[in-house]
């Protein structure tokens, strides 16, 4: 099967144009800067809604061929992996950051949010990543988790983990970028989501925050996620979308991951009270089940890329319906 262009796509879907508050504008392409002033982050932070891909996903193809692949899917923009084995390595930022830029803006897209590694504001690469990507005008990205230490309380452990993201919060001032940190199911720092606010809740949201994850959310909390996103919502600037349900396997009960729709996540619910929280951040799209690779950022298909594709744009398609 052959992917669609993207005007065929818009036509089927009959969806373009949509979004969490209605419509969505047209986001302007900042010019490279060196002047983080507050105004320029306004002009990112009131954009609305445009859905990207998670690059990770499409770490089979190069930049050009990546941007191209996206923008004939029907995505806005790309969610571009700054980090070790991702699109773009930490050391080569200054390098390739704005020449993956370059070919996602030449489709016609952009790149709104990264994902990087970051967890320290002294480490060497920080401070390069975030100075690079506010001269291509990104105004997004995503830090790397933090794990509790068995050896300290879990009092210790936000005092912590706090003293951490207050030195980010500055930082992230200073190049005038929003840093957030994503809740991820497990036993780490941000699984339970409530850590997660009593870490950032005196601080500005305007550099610190969230990136809020439903399906991690769900894992936790099948119910009481609606709780935990009341809490942390003033701080969520961008999110992620993917789906899961509860499988049976060897005698032990697991998460397996699906396509969007296909699961236990109540996205029904969520948009209804994301768009009551008038959000209108950039949204990533993750995958997650199994596509040949795709799902875990492998560099080569075992199975047809138009397979891979189908299942995206079919994604799309079920997110944009919820969105309409």
């Amino acid at each position: 099967m052959s992917y669609q262009t993207r005007k065929e796509f818009i036509t089927k879907a009959m969806l373009a144009g949509t979004a969490l508050t209605g419509g969505l504008k047209t986001f302007s392409m900042l010019p490279k800067e060196t002047n983080y002033s507050n105004s320029s982050f306004k002009k990112l932070s009131d954009t609305a809604s445009k859905i990207s891909i998670f690059s990770k996903n499409l770490q089979w193809l190069d930049y050009q061929q990546m941007a191209a692949t996206a923008a004939k899917m029907g995505f806005d923009g790309i969610d571009l992996t700054v980090r070790s084995k991702g699109h773009v390595l930490p050391e080569r930022v200054e390098e390739d950051l704005p020449k993956a830029v370059e070919a996602v803006r030449k489709a016609g897209l952009n790149v709104y949010t990264l994902t990087t590694e970051i967890t320290d504001a002294e480490d060497p690469y920080t401070e390069r990543i975030l100075k690079t990507a506010r001269q291509l005008g990104i105004g997004y990205y995503r830090m790397n988790w933090f794990k509790y230490l068995e050896k300290n309380s879990i009092a210790k452990n936000l005092d912590t983990f706090k003293s951490t993201l207050v030195k980010m919060e500055k930082l992230n001032k200073k190049y005038n970028i929003h840093g957030a940190y994503q809740n991820h199911a497990g036993a780490g720092f941000g699984a339970a989501v409530w850590d997660l606010w009593m870490v950032i809740k005196d601080l500005d949201p305007r550099w610190i925050g969230c990136q809020y994850d439903i399906r991690h959310a769900t894992v936790e909390g099948a119910n009481s996620w609606i709780l935990g996103l009341e809490l942390l919502h003033p701080f969520i600037k961008t999110i992620n979308i993917k789906d899961f349900t509860w499988a049976l396997k060897d005698g032990n009960w697991t998460e397996e991951n699906v396509a969007l729709g296909k699961g236990m996540v109540n996205f029904k619910k969520y948009f209804e009270l994301m768009k009551g929280y008038k959000y209108n951040g950039p949204v990533s799209v993750h995958y997650e089940y199994p596509l040949g690779g795709a799902e875990a950022g492998s560099d080569k298909l075992t199975i047809e890329k138009e397979k891979v594709i189908e299942a995206m744009q079919k994604d799309l398609i079920t997110l944009k319906t919820w969105l309409s």
